[in-house]
């Protein structure tokens, strides 16, 4: 795969993520209600740093958990009939609460359903909101993100790769093409 362009780095991240962490507050009028979610691998640390921010606006603590949705994917083999979330907190967290579902890019929405099976799992939220950090774009299912860092369309051969320290080299959000 080759990289195109780079979309975002460090700043343009850290101000998106910033953003985000406004929207949901004011969206929600406050944040006592609210658990943050972020899908593994990673909305984990786009979760924990939205989790920071809102710390530092509203100096109070918001639950932050992480979710595996290997098991309730529609578009890989299946592994079980019935899949079990592997996070106890997480269904502790659940009923009755604000859920802000934390993911790095948006594409077809197939994570984002599984994530929200997932939960469903768990227990009963009152709402579900979804934040990424960019919006690509070739939805296959009825699924839009309430929060978004940035939008940008792509072509079926392009893909946004998010880089970040815990899992990579450096920090940054780059477009990448299959084509030569």
């Amino acid at each position: 795969m080759k990289q195109k362009s780079q979309l975002m780095d460090e700043k343009d991240i850290r101000r998106a993520l910033m953003r985000i962490s406004h929207e949901i507050i004011e969206n929600n009028k406050g944040v006592d209600n609210l658990v943050l979610i972020g899908i593994k691998r990673r909305g984990e640390p786009i979760a924990k740093t939205i989790r920071q921010n809102i710390l530092k606006i509203e100096e109070k603590e918001v639950p932050c958990e992480s979710l595996d949705i290997n098991l309730y994917r529609d578009d890989l083999t299946r592994v079980s009939d019935m899949p079990v979330v592997k996070t106890k907190s997480l269904c502790n967290e659940v009923d009755d609460k604000d859920i802000i579902l934390i993911d790095d890019v948006l594409f077809t929405g197939r994570t984002a359903r599984a994530a929200i099976e997932a939960i469903f799992t768990c227990g009963r939220p009152r709402t579900i909101q979804f934040a990424v950090l960019v919006d690509r774009g070739h939805r296959e299912l009825p699924i839009r993100a309430d929060f978004v860092g940035k939008n940008v369309p792509t072509s079926r051969s392009e893909f946004i790769e998010v880089r970040l320290p815990e899992y990579d080299s450096e920090t940054g959000a780059f477009l990448m093409s299959t084509d030569d």
